[in-house]
């Protein structure tokens, strides 16, 4: 699937695509309400932006926010939620063709992440009970159906300050302060780098391999370890092991990410297979970076095979990422093999703090 999320002014957004024309039906305008067409205009006068996911078929994603929106939110029963700094979904839309494609999970994800960068305690959108996938999305990640506006659309609202931790999706970008331990994932560069697209190397030229991997948030990875430190529901730093020969290794191989394990199954092990491989493609769905003949071959020739799905909570960025001499140096660098270290709550922290995450901001209560 080529193409990938901008930050593109509206100015240079093609309001006559077609992807638009049920926003334009949803919203032609009232004597009470501005319309779809003379709002995208007004922002493009404005010199706003907005972000779209653009293919070689055209737009396939737009979302529009407005931050610090501080309004009474009126709803149809007669209530009133109070005025409050929140940050608002004016719009956001998924091209049907994407469906069961995780564009949307991606969409979602670079907004929460900005909510989160925002500060401000809530996150609200307005949606018509019509578009039940993207109702099933924003229920996936913690919005919380709340009433009707007068406009008959649904209200949903997520609230930093009442997060559900029992579930990584509906938490995303959060972890829970009650967090005690931490484990680690070595995953080769090549791969690394399709997985986790967001984790920029400085000055590194990222060899990335073509292999069609949709923009969600939920991982899979692949692989044999001996022993994993870490269980479902519980943070996983992303170790990005450099295998090229230019340079020091020491320097190259870094932590560039952090995730939320949510599933982990042996499918095999010591030769004895505990799910047949369509159940096993099943699990992987679009989430893994092998193409359907390199999982067979594993399937096939690897007498133990683990399968972990993760959720990426965040990613340090350029000029960020936690080199292993650090870790060495730092205490946080272990005698074992990647997969088997444990970290505990404070080098978790102390490796996100060098990392230029504000953990504050991250691990809440």
């Amino acid at each position: 699937m080529a193409g990938k999320f901008k930050r593109k002014l509206f100015s240079e957004i093609k309001l006559d695509d077609p992807f638009f024309d049920s926003l334009k039906s949803d919203y032609p305008g009232t004597s009470s309400s501005t319309g779809f067409i003379e709002w995208f205009n007004r922002k493009a006068a404005e010199g706003k932006k907005a972000l779209v996911f653009e293919d070689h078929q055209g737009i396939g994603a737009f979302i529009n926010l407005k931050p610090n929106e501080s309004e009474e939110i009126i709803l149809d029963n007669g209530s009133i939620l109070p005025n409050e700094a929140r940050l608002k979904i004016t719009t956001i839309k998924i091209d049907e063709r994407y469906r069961h494609r995780r564009i949307g999970e991606g969409a979602l994800g670079l907004t929460l992440w900005q909510w989160k960068d925002l500060g401000t305690n809530e996150i609200y959108v307005t949606v018509f009970e019509k578009h039940i996938s993207l109702i099933y999305l924003l229920e996936k990640f913690g919005f919380v159906h709340v009433g009707n506006n007068l406009n008959g659309e649904r209200v949903y609202i997520k609230d930093r300050r009442n997060l559900d931790f029992s579930d990584p999706c509906k938490a995303f970008p959060f972890i829970s302060n009650q967090m005690n331990h931490a484990g680690c994932l070595a995953i080769d560069m090549k791969y690394h780098d399709t997985m986790f697209a967001s984790s920029e190397l400085a000055n590194t030229l990222q060899e990335r391999v073509d292999l069609c991997v949709a923009n969600g948030l939920k991982k899979v990875y692949i692989g044999h370890p001996y022993s994993l430190a870490f269980k479902i529901n519980e943070p996983v730093l992303i170790y990005r092991r450099y295998t090229g020969n230019n340079g020091r290794p020491g320097y190259k191989s870094v932590i560039t990410s952090y995730c939320i394990a949510t599933r982990i199954e042996q499918i095999k092990t010591n030769g004895y297979a505990l799910y047949t491989f369509e159940e096993f493609i099943r699990m992987v769905g679009n989430k893994s970076v092998y193409e359907l003949a390199e999982l067979k071959k594993q399937y096939d020739t690897s007498p133990s095979l683990t399968l972990i799905e993760l959720l990426y909570y965040g990613y340090f960025g350029a000029g960020n990422n936690v080199n292993w001499q650090w870790l060495k140096n730092n205490g946080c660098w272990f005698d074992a093999h990647p997969m088997s270290f444990h970290y505990s709550k404070e080098q978790f922290k102390k490796i996100l703090w060098e990392g230029n995450i504000d953990v504050n901001n991250v691990i809440v209560d």
